[in-house]
């Protein structure tokens, strides 16, 4: 199995990072035919999705996530920044793994579908990501 970890800056906002680019990278750099990715965030505050960026979609996922799990001081969890607690519920709803296939050494997504660190927590602005490439 190869496998890498990277860093990436998210800042002091909630956002929804591609990670398809770096993903594509690791596979060659692995020199990956056919298997398994697995993309693992050790952090108990951020989690992952597969789905289209760039067309309002991201957008669209963080404010469905302001509606479901609104920042405000109702959650029990109260340390950091104003209504962090929803942060730590977050990976229950966009878990912190995600596993896609590989083909000849390319990732097998939908067409619009990209691979995507999704970070609300704006107390903690460096995630680390882990690639995981398991040949079939």
């Amino acid at each position: 199995m190869h496998s890498t970890e990277i860093e990436i800056r998210t800042g002091r906002q909630a956002v929804v990072h591609d990670l398809t680019k770096q993903a594509e990278s690791f596979l060659a750099e692995a020199g990956a035919g056919d298997g398994l990715l697995h993309v693992w965030v050790p952090h108990a505050t951020a989690g992952l999705a597969i789905l289209e960026t760039g067309a309002g979609s991201d957008d669209d996922l963080l404010s469905a996530i302001d509606d479901l799990l609104p920042r405000e001081n109702r959650w029990r969890h109260q340390h950091g920044s104003p209504g962090h607690g929803r942060d730590h519920v977050l990976p229950a709803f966009l878990p912190p793994y995600a596993t896609v296939p590989v083909l000849g050494g390319s990732l097998a997504l939908g067409t619009w579908q990209s691979v995507c660190l999704v970070d609300t927590n704006v107390d903690n602005q460096v995630r680390k990501v882990r690639f995981s490439f398991l040949a079939g």
